[in-house]
């Protein structure tokens, strides 16, 4: 699929420009710049998310590979290349057939621009200690978070070498305290990939700052989840602010700033 062009929609003062795509990606690199930690905070949480016009964040497959389009591949590649880590629950991974991750040159050259590595990291949370068998063997083997009473904890050890392992609480997976071990490994420009039980439990938890939601044209009705899908409500609602917002095709993509509770007074 050919990347198309977008038109700027918000913010105002620069409404009605076009960005063509180009080799480096200037211009959406300036857009998506990754945000700095917040005080108090030792790294920066982007979400990255699809969702239909009614709501679901899977087409009949149970995969957003299904919905998703052109538009939202060229702004999701920039995304991930101004990330230092790729966050994803260990389902997600498999059911989107997560393989290697690799950028066009340009994009990898300005992540050594900006003092990154030139590849982006992954990080699979995983409560079983299960991973998918495909990234087990692949050249680069993933992080894995999970907690001390992981029943799979020792296997995983054992598969992907001990210093790939991220032991997050005790009984239950500790997203904050992942995140503050991902930061000690340099880890701090966070993009959360999903899927919508792990994007529910970190908006629960106040961990994420931005949401990149692409909302694509198309109805398909049935039983799939929302962005969040954790079949209870939130603590408290989280207010949202629009940073821009795109269009190309009949397809809108947007980047929020969220702001928890506790922000909102």
């Amino acid at each position: 699929m050919p990347a198309p062009t977008f038109d700027v929609l918000l913010p105002l003062d620069r409404a009605g420009d076009r960005l063509a795509p180009d080799a480096d990606e200037r211009a959406l690199l300036d857009l998506y710049a990754h945000p700095d930690p917040a005080p108090g905070r030792r790294s920066s949480v982007r979400a990255a998310m699809v969702s239909t016009l009614d709501g679901s964040a899977t087409g009949p497959d149970g995969r957003s590979g299904t919905i998703n389009n052109a538009a939202d591949h060229r702004a999701f590649v920039v995304q991930r290349a101004v990330a230092d880590v790729l966050l994803v629950g260990a389902g997600t991974a498999r059911a989107e057939g997560y393989r290697e991750l690799p950028f066009p040159e340009p994009l990898r050259a300005a992540r050594v621009r900006r003092g990154q590595s030139p590849d982006v990291a992954l990080a699979l949370v995983s409560r079983s200690g299960s991973v998918p068998e495909d990234l087990l063997h692949s050249s680069s083997a993933p992080l894995v978070v999970t907690s001390a009473a992981s029943p799979g904890l020792a296997t995983l050890r054992a598969s992907v070498g001990d210093d790939r392992v991220v032991v997050a609480g005790d009984d239950e997976v500790d997203l904050a305290c992942a995140l503050d071990a991902l930061a000690e490994r340099g880890l701090v420009r966070v993009l959360a990939e999903g899927g919508p039980h792990l994007l529910a439990d970190l908006v629960a938890a106040g961990l994420v700052d931005e949401l990149c939601l692409t909302t694509s044209p198309v109805l398909v009705g049935g039983p799939g989840p929302r962005v969040l899908d954790s079949g209870t409500w939130l603590p408290a609602a989280v207010a949202a602010t629009p940073v821009h917002l795109l269009h190309a095709d009949g397809v809108l993509v947007g980047r929020w700033a969220l702001r928890s509770g506790s922000d909102q007074h």
